[in-house]
């Protein structure tokens, strides 16, 4: 599942790179990669209940908390860091199936063109990853498909993560 995992983080990463969505060194920010483990345990029943029938929004939605926990560290991360479920917090704006469009809106504070181009960037890699998931040939059920969903989440987590931090300014540089 390693080897499965470092394939998708370089896929998703030199096709974002490619579209000028990340820099070619990925940022580092342990307060946002820390949320991860938390977000995930939280999300991890709504995304595979969602997975069977809509498994784009089960494996995008990830990369969208991504990108709102990362503007979130960048406002007011001393409030959010103590969020008690701040995947709970999120999806409760609005419910899960529209929690898309409330982190576009009201997190990223995004509208017209942007909003639909997050979209279609999110909607692209949420299919990449699935590809590559179902690639795998995993029995659904077993360890191992779980495994692999997992590792599709946390790829998607960190590159939303680091795509915010990009449009916001923040640039790793070799020194």
């Amino acid at each position: 599942m390693d080897n499965f995992e470092e394939h998708l983080k370089k896929d998703l990463h030199q096709f974002l790179q490619s579209i000028n969505e990340v820099d070619e060194r990925m940022p580092e920010c342990p307060d946002v990669e820390d949320k991860w483990e938390e977000l995930a345990k939280a999300y991890i029943p709504d995304g595979i209940r969602e997975f069977q029938a809509f498994p784009s929004a089960s494996l995008g939605w990830m990369m969208y908390i991504g990108m709102a926990v990362a503007k979130m560290w960048d406002t007011e991360w001393e409030i959010y860091a103590k969020v008690e479920d701040l995947y709970a917090y999120m999806r409760d704006k609005r419910g899960y199936d529209a929690m898309d469009e409330y982190i576009r809106e009201k997190v990223l504070l995004l509208q017209g063109d942007d909003y639909t181009a997050l979209e279609k960037v999110t909607g692209e890699c949420a299919s990449r990853v699935y590809n590559a998931l179902m690639h795998q040939r995993l029995e659904p059920g077993t360890k191992e498909a779980f495994n692999g969903y997992i590792a599709c989440l946390h790829q998607l987590y960190l590159m939303g993560a680091a795509m915010q931090l990009k449009r916001m300014g923040y640039h790793m540089t070799k020194m």
